[in-house]
């Protein structure tokens, strides 16, 4: 009898470390979430991956939404909160970094649509001189919260006040999801495709 009780407590606790296990998702030491509470809504890791410069890793982003999308469209175009979640991992220059999503952006966009963004590009610009250093482990967020907008989170802290214009989340996310993406293997893993 104490066998099978060990053995059915033995099944049990597997079970739960199996549960545990497919809750996270592990990439190049980074671990995802399977969901993320956003503003009170439950979002589902939509696709994940790394980006690489040349032959070096740089970040690892893990794209959260509130229901599966497959194309860009799908996910600017969703109504309910978005996080695109980035930890680094390698030490960069924060500075060079902010420079590397404007030009993402610039690479994505017509002319006249940046110069609309100008306010909030430079806003983000200061955001990120200010940091200084991004060290491998740290992390950004930017979050799409309806009726209030863009907020950015570096190393868990929010900087400033939400980019309220919902061009300028759409501009940000076509550095990773756009015509023109910052990587083409990471577009594909964000939007789930193999």
């Amino acid at each position: 009898m104490k066998l099978i009780k060990n053995l059915a407590l033995a099944a049990v606790t597997g079970l739960f470390a199996l549960t545990t296990l497919a809750a996270t998702l592990e990439i190049n030491g980074v671990k995802l979430e399977d969901t993320a509470d956003v503003h009170g809504s439950r979002l589902q890791l939509n696709g994940a991956g790394t980006r690489y410069k040349g032959p070096f890793k740089v970040y690892v982003a893990g794209l959260y939404l509130g229901k599966k999308a497959g194309t860009p469209e799908e996910v600017v175009n969703q109504l309910a909160p978005k996080r695109l979640s980035i930890t680094m991992v390698r030490d960069i220059d924060a500075a060079e970094l902010g420079k590397l999503l404007t030009r993402g952006m610039e690479d994505n966009m017509g002319k006249g649509d940046m110069s609309k963004l100008i306010p909030g590009l430079m806003r983000m610009s200061q955001i990120f001189s200010e940091q200084k250093k991004m060290l491998a482990g740290d992390s950004l967020l930017i979050e799409w919260i309806p009726g209030t907008g863009s907020v950015i989170t570096v190393k868990g802290k929010v900087q400033g006040e939400p980019f309220k214009e919902a061009e300028f989340f759409k501009a940000l996310m076509s550095i990773w999801l756009g015509p023109a993406p910052a990587d083409w293997k990471l577009k594909d893993a964000l939007l789930g495709i193999k």
